[in-house]
């Protein structure tokens, strides 16, 4: 190619890059934002965590364009095609945590603290270990860590026990106290996006485990108790498949 197309097609992978960053960043803000309108019953925080959902949104439709625009004019090859592909998928899963995290400022509002009876701690405890999943996740996305990305996907197995545990506690709780059982559908709602979150971000790892290193993770990840599932994403780059 052309030097000033080559400069042009190296500004546009930067651009993808830099707008993929923008958008972790986002989510991340937007999902503390969330837990802690939760944990801290904090109206505030669940309000910018709503209103974050539309940019997240914007960012997702810019990175799709922008991508779809390299491989059809740039015919990328080799680590760039999995890298714009990777980001085609790894933005779709960005902006559903962004849903998720929307959808659980909004519960917010509805999951009042309990009784002395039921403790928050098993909430607490996996909105951390969340956030500190996802910024792993984003971590590695930006620095391209394929090491860090693994890492991150072996470390499902806690949120998942975390899950198991809030779940637990809230149908005790709701048998001692059916006069709550309302809230604590909420409840049961809010856990459950949280756990919606760790998979999504476990989706971006292995794809930024494949952009970088053009292996695939295993088709099963390790799930919190016994069981194990199928990943439900795989990128997969092959002629006359739709990606």
């Amino acid at each position: 190619m052309p030097q000033h197309t080559i400069t042009r097609y190296d500004q546009e992978l930067e651009s993808l890059r830099a707008i993929m960053a923008h958008m972790g960043e986002l989510v991340k803000q937007q999902t503390t934002l969330a837990i802690t309108a939760v944990v801290d019953q904090d109206e505030h925080a669940a309000y910018e965590a709503s209103a974050l959902d539309r940019h997240v949104d914007a960012l997702e439709r810019h990175v799709e364009s922008l991508g779809i625009r390299i491989l059809a004019l740039r015919a990328p090859m080799a680590s760039d095609l999995r890298m714009i592909v990777a980001a085609l998928k790894m933005s779709s899963d960005l902006e559903r945590i962004g849903d998720y995290a929307a959808s659980i400022a909004h519960r917010s509002r509805k999951a009042i603290p309990l009784d002395n009876n039921f403790s928050f701690s098993a909430l607490r405890a996996m909105g951390h270990m969340v956030e500190e999943n996802l910024h792993r996740t984003i971590t590695a996305m930006v620095n391209n860590d394929a090491e860090l990305a693994q890492e991150v996907w072996r470390s499902d197995t806690i949120i998942d026990d975390l899950y198991t545990t809030m779940f637990r506690e809230l149908v005790t709780y709701m048998m001692e106290t059916p006069r709550h059982i309302g809230i604590c559908i909420h409840l049961f709602i809010i856990a459950k996006n949280l756990e919606r979150i760790g998979d999504h971000a476990t989706n971006i790892a292995e794809r930024v485990y494949y952009a970088v290193t053009g292996q695939m993770l295993p088709t099963t990840r390790p799930r919190g108790g016994e069981s194990t599932r199928e990943s439900p994403h795989e990128i997969s780059i092959k002629p006359h498949t739709e990606t």
